[in-house]
């Protein structure tokens, strides 16, 4: 977009299934270590054992600080856990660890009028939601806390975030279901590429590891079978024994900044946030169009609003949840728009760390501005057989990172309603 503000990312933070620490979840992913776990196991009592599906991306939890474990008390004032929902509390932590790395946690009066929230979530608090219906069941009014209306609401993680720090700039939510993360930084970008801001803190959260989230989608039959005895192993993006997807939850928040200010501050530049592309399927409310319509005109988008070609693309973090149908609409999309696909990496980090939901697309932005930055693409884990009479004939990076030069990547994320995103970030030129 000639003469609009070039934007850049200063900070990272993660809470995720393979770590809490952008460092923790980082190596993590690349060394191949997942973070699928028995739900059974890890919350005996719950009910998981009712479900066919009982397994999950699972934040790792610690009450002493742990390295790479998600502990409350580390990112949250006294008394937060009971005024704030689950999925507002990992987005505090994502939220703390970004700005502390961009070194953007206190800024003056005037800065923080510049600097604004972008942050969303696919589906709030559900766990509130059934707690306080029972509740109000059992012991009517006196048993809804006053707290109930403000915890279950989709804008409070960048309600939250924007109090703690003060800041007074746009303060925006999204929410479209597993898209949400990368429409959030996407509009964040908008929002300084216009001048609306010169920070803004971008991301999403999630937290939805309920037993009535998983009955639904159990119901629609989305879920992976046949591994409850075997979790690390049921995500397997690309493979022909994908079964479904593996839900998972946590959050990722990147620090956007206007490239005048970063460089004025002398910012760290990890990457440059170079195209955002965005359309709908118009088709149907859980499937995609066969050859992905939808994605395709996302991704032509995005690398047109980068200003580059498909050959400047140098690898591809997939959408693909471990979906039948999902998975193959998106390869036969990715290789419409790329007419030299078989030079391209793609692969898909949700065989490390399940589906994230509203999540997902604000920590795989993470992951691909780390491969842009490290020039390496990450794994797809349990890549075993790859069906190429069914297309399935691009390097998805099976098993094991590759290390490769990579000047651009293209992160997808596609939702129910058919809505669908596609970021590019790029190595930062002067």
């Amino acid at each position: 977009m000639t003469g609009a503000h070039r934007v850049v990312v200063t900070g990272l933070g993660i809470v995720s299934p393979v770590g809490v620490g952008i460092k923790h979840a980082w190596q993590s992913i690349i060394e191949g270590r997942s973070g699928i776990r028995s739900l059974v196991n890890e919350r005996p009592d719950a009910g998981y054992d009712q479900l066919p599906s009982q397994i999950a991306g699972i934040v790792p939890r610690s009450d002493s600080s742990a390295p790479g474990t998600f502990d409350p008390k580390m990112s949250l004032a006294p008394g937060d856990t009971k005024r704030m929902a689950a999925f507002t509390q990992y987005a505090m932590c994502a939220a703390q660890e970004a700005l502390a790395d961009a070194e953007w946690t206190q800024p003056g009066d005037e800065q923080r009028e510049r600097t604004g929230v972008c942050f969303g979530t696919g589906i709030g608090s559900l766990d509130d939601i059934t707690t306080s219906y029972e509740q109000f069941k059992a012991g009517g009014l006196r048993k809804i806390s006053p707290m109930f209306v403000p915890k279950i609401l989709c804008n409070m993680a960048a309600g939250n975030i924007s109090i703690r720090y003060g800041f007074y700039g746009p303060n925006h939510a999204v929410s479209t279901a597993c898209t949400t993360g990368a429409h959030a930084i996407g509009d964040a970008m908008r929002f300084i590429r216009f001048g609306d801001a010169d920070v803004m803190l971008a991301g999403a959260s999630e937290c939805s590891l309920q037993l009535l989230a998983l009955a639904g989608f159990s119901k629609i039959k989305a879920l992976a079978l046949g591994f409850n005895d075997s979790p690390e192993k049921a995500s397997r993006p690309f493979d022909r024994d994908r079964s479904g997807f593996v839900i998972g939850e946590g959050a990722g928040a990147l620090v956007l900044e206007e490239l005048g200010h970063a460089k004025a501050r002398g910012a760290r530049i990890y990457a440059e946030v170079r195209g955002y592309g965005l359309s709908g399927d118009g088709f149907h409310i859980t499937a995609p169009p066969d050859g992905g319509a939808g994605a395709q005109r996302a991704m032509r988008s995005a690398i047109r609003s980068a200003q580059i070609s498909t050959a400047d693309i140098g690898y591809v973090n997939a959408h693909a949840t471990s979906t039948p149908l999902g998975d193959k609409v998106e390869n036969s999309a990715i290789k419409s728009v790329f007419a030299n696909a078989d030079r391209l990496a793609v692969s898909s980090t949700k065989s490390a760390t399940g589906h994230l939901l509203g999540a997902a697309g604000a920590v795989e932005a993470i992951f691909t501005v780390l491969a842009v930055r490290n020039n390496i693409a990450p794994p797809t884990l349990n890549l075993d057989t790859v069906d190429a009479a069914d297309g399935f004939d691009l390097n998805y990076v099976p098993h094991t990172a590759q290390e490769r030069l990579i000047s651009s990547a293209l992160t997808n994320s596609f939702g129910f309603g058919g809505t669908n995103a596609s970021l590019v970030f790029a190595k930062f030129v002067k």
